[in-house]
């Protein structure tokens, strides 16, 4: 586990995609999600889109899945996410994470981090915080 972790610690930033049609329509049908605005093109620019976009989920998971990469699974006790901005087939999107409070309570350590999945154009996918127990 990463003890010893500091106020401005940050976490490797990692870079995922591009995003994909494929990408989106495996997501719906892990998920369920089968809204035909995310697969379906024709729905989706009828809707007023340019074209099909991930569910929030998906980028929400993906950051997810860097943040207890870099803290552990079996470390985290809260995450909030904020979805901000859409993805797009293309993108490609870059998770980053620091380290914004740690403490002690109830004879354990705790890291707060922040979170966040950016778009190649610099635009905020997703926003999150997340609480992980640094001494389970």
């Amino acid at each position: 586990m990463a003890r010893g972790l500091a106020v401005g610690d940050e976490a490797t930033a990692q870079v995922f995609g591009p995003v994909t049609r494929g990408d989106i329509v495996r997501y719906a049908g892990a998920s369920g999600d089968f809204n035909p605005i995310h697969y379906d093109e024709g729905f989706a620019t009828g809707s007023g889109f340019p074209t099909v976009f991930a569910m929030g989920m998906y980028h929400a998971g993906i950051l997810a899945g860097f943040a207890t990469e870099w803290l552990g699974a079996e470390q985290i006790r809260r995450l909030g996410i904020r979805f901000k901005e859409q993805v797009w087939p293309g993108d490609m999107l870059t998770c980053r994470g620091v380290v914004t409070s740690v403490s002690e309570r109830d004879g354990h350590s705790y890291a707060e981090v922040g979170l966040e999945c950016v778009r190649q154009t610099g635009g905020l996918a997703v926003a999150a915080t997340a609480t992980f127990e640094l001494d389970p």
